[in-house]
């Protein structure tokens, strides 16, 4: 099997290294996409991603298939590179979605008139300050994993209050109905591709999604 790791914004395909190097000590064919927020539009970034995910599907069709893992912003670009894929693509088997907005950010939101977020996040900021936008990404059928961070700290009730939130991100802004299979893990939004945990979660619906 092939895995795809797209990371978050601000963050390059290095933030997965460890989880990339679990999956393939385990026999999956790992790989990350990158992509510049700051430079890049989000329509950009996902063409690209559609084609890399094309050029994937064909070469698994004879194997056994592929699995898409991404990373806050990333897992927002992959559903969107997805619902861009042609009929008749062979689709991935599994998705997982760390930590990833199905709704606008409140924090995008509250940074997105200060001029250093504007210029670091792009088009990409934008889109996840943006209502009108998120709500415009298509849901998934595929089989899809939500792993959801709760790994909060005190100082950051200003934005969430007492709800769940991994310090970025809220339960309630990367919940959604057609999302059927929730891990919660103690762990931080920044930490999610790098924790052990997260690997094995992946790793044991992969083993039963082959089985």
């Amino acid at each position: 099997m092939q895995a795809l790791f797209v990371h978050g914004l601000g963050r390059t395909p290095f933030s997965g290294l460890p989880l990339m190097a679990r999956l393939r000590r385990a026999g999956i064919r790992a790989q990350g996409f990158g992509y510049l927020a700051a430079c890049e539009d989000v329509e950009t970034i996902c063409a690209r991603l559609t084609r890399r995910l094309i050029g994937m599907a064909q070469s698994s069709e004879t194997t056994s298939g592929y699995a898409v893992v991404g990373h806050s912003l990333g897992g927002v670009l992959l559903r969107d590179a997805l619902a861009a894929l042609p009929d008749g693509v062979l689709r991935p088997r599994h998705v997982f979605l760390l930590g990833s907005p199905q709704k606008a950010s409140r924090l995008a939101q509250a940074l997105r008139e200060r001029w250093i977020f504007r210029i670091w996040s792009g088009d990409c900021g934008r889109l996840l300050g943006s209502s009108r936008r998120m709500a415009g990404i298509a849901a998934l059928s595929e089989r899809t994993t939500a792993i959801v961070g709760t790994g909060s700290l005190p100082v950051l009730r200003r934005w969430f209050g007492d709800e769940a939130n991994d310090g970025v991100v809220s339960e309630s802004e990367v919940s959604a109905a057609w999302i059927s299979d929730w891990v919660r893990l103690p762990q931080t939004h920044t930490w999610l591709p790098s924790s052990r945990e997260v690997s094995q979660v992946i790793l044991d619906r992969l083993r039963r999604t082959a089985a």
